[in-house]
């Protein structure tokens, strides 16, 4: 079946080229894979908590340190090994939430110690893009067609080059334009990010829908959820971003 491109990592044109459905086994479903999808974010929050409290109680930031750097490293191992090994999925998503959650209660906790009320924005935000998109995708009025793709895929593919450029830039303490501070650029330069982000979604809405439709291992929800959750959290980290820049010029 001819499936579609989408620059998040997770769900790529391959991503059902190398799966094949048992006819005698469930196949995935849009609903399967939205239960799932809800189970993950419940599995970021509930860790993401836990390590909140912890810096919250402990009343020093530097808490948040070895949890943040647990999280990132442990999930973006989990991530890769998910991305190769998509059978494995029902195991690893899970594990990849859990570990998502601590990276980002600790980062959360950072920023609100800093700038209180951060977090419920950035929360708040996320959910009403994701809300947003969701209903412009059911609704038609944003069409995932062929040039829509090929847009928002080489947007993402700048941004992550320039987020690679800027950390090799760091390790000589060298700035990347725009990247850091709270300039207006730099302002403007996260907003539109956090519009790539967002635009994302439809592309993960239109693939999963792709999956359902081409039957698709059940397995797959768990695969389907997974590459969703990558964007949503890529989504909240841009909006608190932007959020802490701004805030950072009052």
């Amino acid at each position: 079946m001819a499936l579609m491109r989408t620059s998040n990592p997770a769900l790529n044109a391959n991503t059902f080229a190398d799966v094949r459905r048992d006819p005698n086994a469930p196949p995935m479903t849009l609903e399967g894979t939205v239960n799932k999808a809800a189970l993950l974010l419940f599995l970021v929050v509930v860790p993401a908590a836990w390590v909140w409290s912890q810096v919250r109680a402990a009343l020093d930031a530097s808490v948040a340190g070895p949890w943040i750097m647990l999280g990132v490293i442990g999930g973006l191992i989990t991530a890769i090994v998910t991305v190769f090994k998509k059978e494995w999925s029902p195991v690893t998503a899970p594990i990849y939430a859990a570990l998502e959650g601590l990276a980002l209660g600790g980062l959360s906790a950072l920023l609100e110690t800093k700038y209180p009320g951060i977090v419920m924005q950035s929360v708040g935000l996320t959910f009403a893009t994701l809300a947003a998109m969701l209903l412009a995708y059911r609704s038609g009025l944003i069409k995932a067609t062929e040039k829509f793709k090929l847009g928002v895929i080489a947007a993402t593919g700048a941004i992550c080059l320039y987020y690679v450029i800027g950390l090799v830039l760091s390790f000589f303490r060298v700035g990347m334009p725009f990247l850091q501070g709270n300039s207006t650029a730099s302002l403007v330069v996260s907003g539109v990010i956090v519009v790539v982000a967002a635009l994302n979604l439809i592309l993960d809405f239109d693939f999963i829908e792709t999956g359902v439709n081409g039957g698709a291992p059940k397995y797959m929800e768990w695969y389907g959820a997974f590459g969703l959750m990558v964007t949503l959290i890529w989504l909240y980290l841009e909006i608190l971003r932007l959020l802490a820049k701004a805030r950072s010029r009052r």
